[in-house]
């Protein structure tokens, strides 16, 4: 047979046969006076199994792990790691196909996140913050965007265990009697700092009270899992997570609205700092 005919009976392309002979995977036939080469039943018995060993997923340099074998001892186990990788990718498959149903209900209901998608437990954080904010119906906070925008960033890039604690501890910030009040109380202090002056002693008395209203919105569960050695770094400007995300959080306020928080977070290390279990731990 020549290259073309044993393609044609295997289902193959003759560029395919052509790679297989250069990685080793298919012997080199003997070839005519002509140059030709001519191709024997033993290639393409030898070409079929490359075919059915690829189609069943096995890269090209597995399959030259097997072909290797001649008594074929090693194509069980390989084909046991293969069943185990393919039902591992069907698991992600069904995962991600509920997470978009998850999505595409939301849409329906018009209750997606335009910041999505993200995590279902952020996404169902939002929710509940829309809920909470539908009912006493307030207006939209430029700040309270910005929040969203950073939730989902650190949903992106923080570990799962990390994402998780952190909704944890923040969820009572809408749980606990007045927590939508003081929420929105200290969106619209940050949103009055927008455009202010820091030279301006007014802006100082107001960076205070913006301050001091962002601590007093915070659960206490945030100030255990940020600990007082995190939220000093975080009012000292110092990273407190190797990634320059600090850095991005604090670029997009305006000056007066990051000095609040900085300031809110100093406020928040001394009042983890004076707590009876932090006082007993030193």
């Amino acid at each position: 047979m020549r290259i073309g005919e044993l393609a044609g009976l295997v289902g193959v392309t003759t560029r395919a046969i052509r790679h297989y002979h250069h990685l080793g995977l298919l012997p080199e036939p003997e070839r005519r006076p002509n140059g030709y080469r001519e191709y024997g039943l033993r290639h393409a018995v030898a070409l079929a199994r490359v075919r059915r060993l690829t189609e069943l997923g096995l890269g090209l340099t597995e399959v030259r792990d097997v072909l290797a074998d001649d008594a074929g001892r090693d194509l069980a186990e390989v084909l046991a790691e293969l069943d185990a990788d393919l039902a591992r990718q069907e698991a992600a498959i069904r995962e991600r196909r509920a997470r978009l149903r998850a999505l595409l209900d939301d849409a329906e209901r018009g209750r997606l996140s335009p910041e999505g998608p993200v995590s279902p437990e952020l996404a169902a954080f939002f929710g509940e913050m829309a809920h909470a904010t539908a009912e006493h119906a307030r207006p939209e906070s430029v700040m309270a965007a910005k929040d969203r925008e950073f939730l989902a960033l650190f949903d992106t890039t923080a570990s799962p265990q990390d994402r998780d604690a952190f909704l944890t501890a923040l969820r009572p910030a809408l749980s606990t009697p007045g927590a939508v009040e003081r929420a929105h109380a200290v969106y619209e202090l940050l949103d009055a700092l927008a455009d202010a002056d820091l030279a301006d002693p007014r802006t100082q008395v107001a960076v205070d009270e913006a301050a001091r209203t962002l601590v007093d919105a915070l659960p206490d569960s945030l100030l255990t899992h940020l600990g007082s050695e995190g939220a000093q770094a975080f009012a000292e400007g110092r990273a407190v997570r190797d990634d320059g995300f600090l850095d991005a959080f604090l670029a997009d306020f305006a000056p007066a609205q990051a000095a609040a928080v900085q300031r809110a977070m100093g406020l928040l290390a001394r009042r983890v700092a004076d707590r009876p279990d932090e006082r007993g731990s030193r």
